[in-house]
């Protein structure tokens, strides 16, 4: 297939943009790219693919995502993490079922293939959910999903006995730790090497140091990568100080810092743990509007950028963000920290157009992969289609994509090659059917929970 008529961003080494260019797709690798005049003459027998007025992009990577909470949309708005968590999301989340967490799969996935994520990186996912499910809805949607399953042993939320997990989420060594590894024998490398295992562990405090130990020495031998939330809210700082540790300190201490360790929200750090993270090439995953929204504060992202850092964007649930679009996403990440910094320059376009390609892909281990538009990486990207009244005009393509651009003005999605998103609707998945299951099964598991009043408006409904 050649894609034609593009102007396409490819985030390589010269990070050279190409106008009126052009994409050779030969099976599920870019086998070509250049002027669109100068391939079609190449390939004159190739079938093509008009992308006029669009802006083509290296498809974009989540390094956050909780796909079982896209199922509880909009049910625990205007709560801090604590509240959020032990309040309403455990316990809504304690009372899924295993067809609950495949809809829920299905659902994200359906979303973030729409609105542009060709890649994601599945934060925690927990045994009750049903990890299979989640492995199927990635298979069958030909989205590529690095996904953590959860690794724990404690029941609560940093040190405070208080807040503590719903029963339903609870679970041991053998089923967290020893069921990953299953489920990495059984699904790593599957779906044309789509499907990657990861240990997602909890947050320190929801994980005992031998545990940790363990699953960092596996993660050693057997090159299973590791995710995980840490430094995201000042219990988080007070639990490391119960501990006479930093974050970083302490991560460090358990063997979690490393080139195959991505650490998420990372808010509440000091500048040794800055200087640390960056020493040991462990990843950091930024989630602006979470931390924002949960009121859990805002990431030392121009200092973690100095120090050397390397720093991908993630949506994070349904629940703190409302939206599994990361081009959302990125507007935010280059408006926050110039408004913190008072510094315009802080975090430019160009910046968080990277921490959502190559940056995502460099803490995937997947930088050989995708992550930028270059001969001989797999075809993977999104058009955007400019030929719209609120893109018009556009100078820059960058600046049209990170501050302007949503979700919605996605028009083509390719994922190994294959076309999943055609004129803005996806050709894998029936997306009426899909949001019907996720609408009843929503309901069902609210009503499960017991928190059917307290999820509805706050307003009085006629």
């Amino acid at each position: 297939m050649l894609y034609t008529h593009a102007t396409i961003i490819t985030v390589d080494p010269s990070r050279r943009i190409i106008e009126d260019g052009a994409i050779h797709v030969k099976d599920d690798l870019i086998a070509d790219l250049g002027k669109s005049e100068i391939l079609r003459a190449k390939y004159p027998n190739e079938e093509e693919y008009d992308l006029s007025g669009r802006i083509v992009i290296p498809g974009l990577i989540s390094t956050h995502m909780h796909t079982p909470q896209t199922l509880l949309r909009g049910t625990a708005d205007d709560l801090e993490l604590v509240s959020w968590l032990c309040e309403r999301i455990w316990v809504l989340q304690g009372n899924f079922t295993a067809e609950d967490g495949y809809a829920a799969a299905r659902l994200s996935i359906g979303e973030m293939l729409k609105s542009g994520t060709t890649c994601f990186l599945e934060s925690m996912f927990a045994d009750r959910y049903g990890f299979d499910g989640l492995c199927r809805a990635v298979e069958e949607s030909g989205i590529r999903g690095c996904l953590g399953k959860i690794v724990m042993d404690i029941a609560r939320y940093a040190k405070d006995d208080a807040w503590a997990m719903h029963p339903g989420l609870v679970e041991d060594r053998e089923t967290s730790l020893l069921g990953t590894l299953k489920m990495w024998e059984k699904w790593n490398g599957k779906a044309n090497d789509r499907i990657r295992v990861w240990f997602g562990a909890r947050t320190p405090g929801g994980v005992s140091d031998g545990l940790y130990r363990e699953m960092t020495a596996l993660s050693r031998e057997k090159n299973i990568p590791i995710t995980m939330h840490c430094a995201e809210v000042r219990a988080d700082r007070d639990f490391f100080a119960s501990v006479k540790h930093t974050p970083m300190s302490y991560c460090n201490s358990v063997g979690l810092l490393s080139p195959s360790t991505v650490l998420v929200h990372m808010v509440h750090l000091d500048d040794s743990d800055i200087a640390t993270l960056a020493a040991s090439g462990t990843h950091v995953a930024h989630c602006p509007t979470s931390n924002a929204k949960l009121a859990s504060g805002i990431c030392r992202v121009p200092d973690l950028q100095r120090a050397g850092v390397n720093i991908g964007l993630g949506t994070d649930g349904a629940p703190c963000n409302n939206t599994c679009d990361l081009l959302q996403e990125m507007k935010l990440a280059g408006i926050i920290h110039k408004s913190t910094s008072y510094d315009p320059t802080a975090v430019p376009a160009e910046t968080v157009l990277e921490m959502a390609t190559i940056n995502g892909a460099r803490a995937l281990g997947l930088a050989d992969r995708i992550g930028s538009l270059e001969v001989g990486k797999k075809a993977d990207f999104v058009a955007i289609d400019t030929r719209r009244i609120h893109l018009q005009p556009w100078f820059s393509p960058v600046s049209a994509v990170v501050y302007t651009a949503t979700g919605r003005d996605v028009d083509v999605v390719v994922v190994d090659g294959r076309m999943l998103v055609r004129n803005g609707e996806l050709l894998t998945m029936d997306e009426a059917e899909i949001m019907r299951e996720a609408q009843q099964r929503s309901r069902e598991v609210v009503a499960r929970a017991g928190l059917t009043e307290r999820v509805q408006a706050r307003w009085p409904v006629e």
